[in-house]
């Protein structure tokens, strides 16, 4: 078998193995879930599955990794523009992406797996938010206010908090554009601002 014909084999493989996982976790929950009930789904055999991964696990594990994957690719043309100001861009990425791989987002949004998934896809996307944050600070000559990981882990968790809720709705509540735009809007003009109030906010009591 030519090379090329190996890799699409199990390129198809993978993906018959993936979408079985993802496709059954939705309908029972990921502990009620076995390698039988993936390779049946998939309609493969049990060495088949064990020819790619150990487990069930690794199989979520390997979810989330292409995932991760896919979406650094879809990102790293952004990326040079959003170390220098505020685009929106990469977060209407991640939306756009969410809605094609809709079922493997809400899996692991649901944090399904105790919560093994959505942990490293957070973790992940914190860790290059941050990196974007700092190249900005540096590029701008400015100095953070608060710690540069509070922020990253801030702005990834309410991205994710809202995509979870957008992808969960059915139909969809607003466009990605529509989210992503006011996902900027509150992190450049603040939550007192999106709550309606104009000017600056009072001080603390006791300051």
């Amino acid at each position: 078998m030519p090379p090329e014909a190996g890799d699409r084999r199990v390129r198809r493989t993978r993906r018959l193995l993936r979408d079985a996982l993802v496709s059954l976790v939705l309908e029972r929950g990921y502990a009620a879930v076995t390698v039988e009930d993936i390779t049946e789904r998939a309609d493969l055999g049990r060495a088949t599955f064990y020819s790619h991964y150990t487990d069930k696990d690794e199989l979520l594990d390997r979810v989330v990794t292409d995932l991760l994957d896919e979406l650094e690719e879809r990102l790293r043309p952004l990326v040079p523009a959003s170390e220098v100001g505020f685009t929106g861009k990469p977060a209407l990425e991640i939306f756009r992406h969410a809605e094609q791989e809709r079922d493997a987002y809400r899996m692991m949004l649901r944090g399904e797996g105790d919560g093994r998934a959505l942990r490293q896809f957070t973790a992940a996307q914190t860790e290059a938010t941050a990196e974007v944050f700092r190249a900005r600070a540096a590029h701008e000559k400015v100095t953070p206010r608060i710690s540069v990981d509070v922020l990253a882990r801030a702005w990834v968790g309410e991205q994710l908090a809202v995509l979870h809720w957008w992808l969960e709705s059915d139909p969809h509540p607003m466009s990605p554009e529509e989210a992503t735009r006011m996902l900027l809007d509150l992190s450049l003009r603040g939550r007192y601002w999106a709550n309606g109030f104009e000017g600056t906010p009072p001080a603390p009591a006791g300051e």
